[in-house]
């Protein structure tokens, strides 16, 4: 009697289930699903969902060909905090919080105030020459790690992965910045500084200890004495650098920085960056990327003060998003903060206000037509019909990254990601929205709602991230990268 080995008998059942299917072409699609489930060993949701990504992440017919972003670039330097704490010759004594940072004893003093409670923090630290020295220490540390930073260099360097994708840079850009950069990517040499802009990432690990302090859990402080970047003095650098490049898409980041400045800079600034991205030809579309925000009339004055008209997309995540609506009485703005992950019909409630507030309509002369929203379980991209094409591969493969990325795999591993978004829910809390139901097989979900159309997608998950620092700007990269804007 013949003994069949494991691949001969997949083999040969793939053959009869083919036979099959000629002979019954009228079978249901789920009946099919059954069939190859049971073939492919019942495959796992996250392993058939990955599997349905890679069959809807195609390019557009009309790919961009060269993509200019600016302004906000560093580099960051991540290493353990207490390692660099003990190098600077300090000791655990006791916590408090400094909303600027003027000395060591500051940075010794916040650092363990936040690492006791195990929360992330940014601060600005204010003597130049001091900083220089720390940030000296801590780059020559053992362990030590340079990264590409800022959201415009993070999604300069994800585009440049492309390499049929020509790609400028504008922002402070000091010689290890250069180094670290993708060969793909043009600076121009306006915007080279001699010296880099560095953002120290310290980073302290679960139950890690320093004297009497135990970490509860793993998290990061963040500062730097960025001048550069905070008054974002390369606007007007990356928009005349413009008409050279000759780009068909700008990407802008860079606005959350001046936070940081006293509200008549802001004021005097802001004007400034809106004449400036007035100047960019209207043909070519605009992305502008948020980010961490604090200050609620900043946020309000960038949207209300003619940003937001000015630029065609968006990319943002939950926090920005609440904050945002917030910041204008939106909708659910009465919800102080995010209970676990976000409530797909409040994500999507906003999203419709700030395209039919803020976004291109009959009545009001707006360019915006596109949000990209991105959190941990899932993302949304929400468009004005008749403007934007490919979405169901844009919003794929800015899932499929963040779980690649995350995970620093080349393609996603099914068995170190999880599923952890809403396989079902409602579309909107302000109206009779309607009950959606996600199916592996078929991730992208979709439903439109007054001329807005909305693309849903759950995220795979990381379940042990090597690498978080960059994601959102990844994802908004890739989800750009595969957009097709229509010509208007």
């Amino acid at each position: 009697m013949a003994v069949w080995n494991g691949p001969a008998f997949a083999g040969f059942l793939a053959v009869a289930v083919g036979s099959f299917l000629l002979l019954q072409p009228e079978l249901p699609g789920s009946a099919l699903r059954a069939l190859w489930g049971s073939l492919h060993g019942g495959a796992s949701a996250e392993g058939r969902l990955a599997a349905a990504w890679e069959a809807l992440i195609v390019r557009p017919e009309r790919s961009w060909n060269r993509v200019a972003v600016g302004v906000n670039a560093c580099v960051d330097v991540v290493l353990s905090g207490v390692k660099l704490l003990q190098a600077l010759g300090l000791s655990p004594g006791d916590g408090e919080d400094h909303s600027v940072l003027h000395s060591r004893k500051d940075l010794e003093e916040a650092f363990i105030h936040f690492m006791g409670k195990g929360a992330a923090a940014e601060r600005f630290f204010s003597d130049g020459e001091s900083f220089h020295n720390i940030s000296q220490i801590a780059s020559e540390l053992p362990g030590a790690q340079h990264y590409v930073g800022g959201n415009a260099a993070l999604i300069g360097q994800k585009l440049a992965a492309n390499s049929d994708l020509k790609v400028l840079l504008c922002g402070p850009v000091g010689p290890k910045l250069h180094q670290l950069l993708d060969d793909n990517i043009v600076v121009p040499p306006e915007s080279m500084q001699e010296v880099d802009e560095f953002h120290l990432i310290l980073e302290y690990q679960a139950g890690e200890q320093w004297g009497p302090l135990t970490a509860p859990n793993a998290n990061r402080f963040i500062f730097s004495h960025d001048l550069s970047n905070g008054a974002m003095n390369m606007l007007e650098v990356f928009v005349s650098s413009l008409e050279e490049f000759q780009p068909d898409l700008v990407v802008l980041s860079g606005l959350h920085m001046m936070e940081g400045q006293t509200k008549e800079i802001q004021k005097k600034r802001l004007q400034e960056a809106v004449i400036s991205i007035s100047d960019i030809p209207t043909d070519v579309p605009i992305h502008l990327e948020l980010a961490s925000m604090t200050d609620r009339e900043l946020m309000s004055s960038i949207m209300h003060q003619q940003v937001f008209p000015l630029v065609n997309s968006l990319g943002l995540n939950e926090q920005e998003l609440l904050f945002l609506s917030q910041s204008a009485s939106g909708p659910h703005s009465s919800l102080p903060a995010w209970s676990g992950v976000p409530d797909v019909g409040v994500v999507s409630d906003i999203l419709f206000w700030i395209l039919k507030e803020r976004g291109r309509s009959k009545e009001r002369a707006s360019d915006l037509t596109r949000i990209h929203f991105h959190t941990l379980a899932y993302h949304i991209l929400a468009t004005v019909d008749g403007h934007w094409g490919n979405q169901l591969a844009s919003v794929a493969a800015g899932a499929r990254v963040a779980g690649t990325q995350a995970c620093a795999t080349e393609t996603i591993d099914s068995g170190r990601v999880s599923l952890k978004a809403p396989l079902e829910f409602v579309t909107s809390h302000s109206e009779a929205g309607s009950r959606i139901a996600v199916n592996p097989d078929e991730p992208v979900a979709q439903w439109r709602r007054e001329g807005v159309s909305f693309h849903f997608t759950p995220v795979l998950v990381c379940k042990d991230p090597i690498r978080t620092v960059g994601l959102g700007d990844a994802i908004s990269a890739e989800g750009l990268f595969y957009s097709e804007a229509y010509p208007h």
